[in-house]
């Protein structure tokens, strides 16, 4: 899918050049590609906590929500993450119950104002995946629940059952074959 990649990915402060994220067979722990590199994705991560204080879950939450679903980075690629950033200087994490709750630093706000432009580029990149992923979200939502209503209206007719089963798999098919 997409892949940002910090043009100096192999030159990150503080050591690191992205390993140990993203684990599986397609990233992100096997649940969607990986969309970023680990440099990529430390930027975005410093971002969201920037808008708003926020718990390592609402980061992966707020990651799928702006992907349209396409990406949902693992547990096992955030939290290290937020450990680096607070490493790092650029994030606290403070206690908040039996959570974490991390708000960026001022080094963080003049590391991100330092790089805004890859910030911005990485963010218009996610929200236009998004946006062409909104009408594929719809009909699939249009297409459930057309097979939903005519097997519901079949009254267990057998033949019409079959008929939304065949469809069904045919779709699955052309979809594959592409």
């Amino acid at each position: 899918m997409f892949r940002f990649m910090h043009p100096l990915r192999h030159q990150h402060p503080h050591g690191g050049h992205g390993h140990g994220h993203g684990h599986g067979p397609r990233g992100g722990g096997g649940r969607g590609p990986k969309m970023f590199d680990a440099g990529a994705m430390r930027y975005v991560v410093l971002q969201l906590i920037a808008e708003k204080p926020r718990h390592g879950y609402e980061i992966i939450k707020e990651l799928e929500q702006r992907s349209g679903g396409g990406y949902s980075p693992s547990p096992g690629a955030i939290y290290p993450l937020l450990s680096l950033l607070v490493d790092m200087g650029h994030v606290l994490a403070s206690a908040d119950g039996n959570k974490k709750l991390h708000t960026i630093t001022p080094e963080g706000e003049a590391f991100l104002a330092e790089n805004r432009q890859f910030v911005d580029a990485i963010l218009a990149r996610m929200a236009e995946g998004d946006e062409h992923r909104e009408g594929l979200r719809s009909a699939m939502h249009d297409l459930k629940h057309a097979a939903i209503e005519q097997a519901r209206a079949s009254n267990h007719n057998p033949e019409k059952i079959e008929q939304i089963r065949a469809i069904l798999r045919k779709a699955v098919e052309d979809i594959n074959a592409l």
